[in-house]
């Protein structure tokens, strides 16, 4: 990575990240906005623990002392799936003091391809017991409760009490509704991550931050009255890689909480796109908040994307409009809708303008693939270059269910 800071590799030789040498440690990186640590620290760490964790010892901002605060720190994980696998090993390798890991699932051979937790011996066995057996091999020294319940809305906050931040790597919205409603009724944080096939989102909620952080909620990014159920991962499958990097990401954004460290993503939504390989940021605010009448927002809200029945869709077509299949090739060896222009997602995030020899030049495109996630992503694009874009809503498959 070239260093974005001119000259820093000749101001300090030993540095290669362009962080002056002499920074006081534990002091915030330029342009972050710190909150306080979570926890208070324990009195000390064992030597087996502290030869452990040395490398964090030495890192800048953390410190001995976060490494105390995150052996004080109880972590409950929702999950122990394609996401709570990672964070599960990422935060017993951290050194967390007490992870409570909640999962009434068993292990099944189709989870090893992304539940990283697990092995092929444990298949019929409870998640739960992986998560004892592979965080005391890392960490001796953490302590993992075990709780093979499915949580609902009548035993959530019993379940939740005592938990210093959760984390959710549960994979409905039904249960994720559960644990936002828990967490906000206790007053802790919540981090957040939810994938699908190539694409993944990572944020934080919290309804009782510190005093002059504004409060954000998962009812902010996702209300409930607009939250359907998407196809599950065994309809429309799921990159196994993206869930190490996505529940390494949540771990991340749990132990800087607890340490105080940077700045977390409380008010931003991290959006992550595994084909196009780019990762950006969306803020976002409390519905109820006051409208900010001072500088206006460096980024605008996603557009609004209209979803067309098929009938719709073909008399777009009829009435000049261009079909847009953002399909795998694999996928559209089974037939397109005629007419249609085939460009794989990946292949038209890399250059939109692939379209543009196919279609009129002010002509509306609508977007089609297989559920109609890829496809919402590809109109998100096109809007943004002044396109008139619509999707399939429930893509190609409701529409053969039909």
């Amino acid at each position: 990575m070239r260093n974005a800071v001119p000259d820093a590799p000749r101001r300090a030789a030993a540095n290669t990240h362009g962080i002056p040498a002499t920074a006081a440690p534990g002091a915030a990186y330029a342009g972050t906005v710190p909150l306080p640590p979570l926890v208070e620290p324990v009195a000390a760490l064992s030597d087996a623990e502290r030869a452990r964790t040395a490398r964090h010892a030495s890192l800048r901002g953390l410190g001995e002392t976060g490494q105390r605060r995150l052996a004080a720190a109880h972590v409950a994980v929702i999950g122990a799936g394609g996401l709570g696998s990672p964070v599960i090993l990422a935060l017993s390798a951290a050194g967390v003091g007490t992870l409570t890991v909640i999962d009434d699932d068993v292990v099944d051979a189709s989870n090893l391809q992304r539940q990283v937790l697990h092995r092929h011996a444990d298949v019929g066995a409870d998640k739960v017991a992986s998560a004892v057996r592979a965080a005391a091999g890392l960490s001796p020294e953490t302590t993992v409760i075990a709780v093979r319940e499915r949580l609902t809305a009548d035993n959530a906050q019993r379940l939740l009490a005592g938990a210093d931040i959760v984390v959710d790597g549960s994979d409905s919205f039904a249960t994720r509704g559960l644990v936002a409603a828990a967490t906000e009724a206790l007053g802790v944080p919540l981090v957040w991550g939810v994938l699908q096939e190539f694409h993944a989102q990572v944020t934080v909620f919290w309804s009782a931050p510190p005093e002059g952080v504004p409060a954000v909620r998962l009812s902010d990014l996702h209300p409930p009255d607009a939250v359907g159920e998407p196809p599950s991962c065994a309809v429309v499958g799921v990159l196994g890689a993206l869930c190490l990097q996505v529940g390494g990401l949540m771990a991340i954004e749990t132990i800087k909480l607890i340490a105080g460290l940077g700045e977390p993503l409380l008010g931003r939504v991290v959006v992550i796109d595994a084909l196009s390989g780019t990762q950006r940021e969306v803020p976002l605010a409390a519905a109820d908040a006051a409208p900010v009448t001072a500088a206006p927002m460096a980024a605008a809200a996603p557009p609004e994307i209209a979803e067309l029945t098929a009938g719709e869709m073909l008399a777009a077509q009829e009435a000049g409009a261009t079909l847009l299949d953002v399909r795998e090739p694999w996928e559209t060896e089974s037939g397109i809708v005629a007419g249609s222009v085939v460009i794989p997602l990946g292949d038209f995030l890399d250059d939109p303008g692939l379209l543009d020899e196919h279609r009129d030049d002010d002509g509306p495109v609508v977007v089609i693939c297989a559920h109609g996630i890829r496809a919402r992503t590809a109109a998100e694009v096109l809007q943004t270059r002044g396109i008139d874009a619509s999707i399939l809503t429930g893509g190609l498959a409701q529409w053969q269910r039909a």
